[in-house]
């Protein structure tokens, strides 16, 4: 199955969004702020990121713009996550590198779907 690194600086969300993913089979890689993810996409390359905006040390718009921008990581899809629903908020996010956009609270089965969705198109590009 795909791994997906959720980054989250908040532990009971991020502790609530990979248990959910792991029942559902994907094997989970945590980061807790953009500095670490960059790491960690580096070194373990997983399948998509679920990326957290607002982050401590690297936040989550330089984050996803350094992975958009590294030849190793650009390929990884990305979703971002925000508290923020605002339109220009996703078209920020989306502009930064984002793949996809999803609002927190979370919607467990819409993110579901949208990070299937971003597997497969992944997946017919190799």
């Amino acid at each position: 199955m795909a791994t997906i690194m959720v980054v989250e600086d908040n532990e009971f969300s991020r502790d609530a969004l990979s248990r959910r993913l792991a029942r559902r089979g994907y094997r989970i890689v945590l980061a807790v702020d953009g500095a670490e993810a960059i790491d960690l996409a580096r070194a373990e390359q997983p399948d998509l990121i679920l990326m957290d905006l607002g982050l401590p040390r690297v936040d989550g718009w330089e984050a996803t713009r350094q992975l958009k921008g590294n030849p190793d990581t650009r390929h990884i899809p990305i979703i971002v996550l925000s508290a923020h629903a605002m339109t220009n908020d996703r078209d920020k996010a989306l502009q930064a590198g984002g793949d996809e956009f999803d609002t927190k609270p979370i919607r467990f089965n819409p993110l579901l779907e949208k990070i299937e969705g971003l597997l497969a198109r992944a997946a017919a590009t190799t």
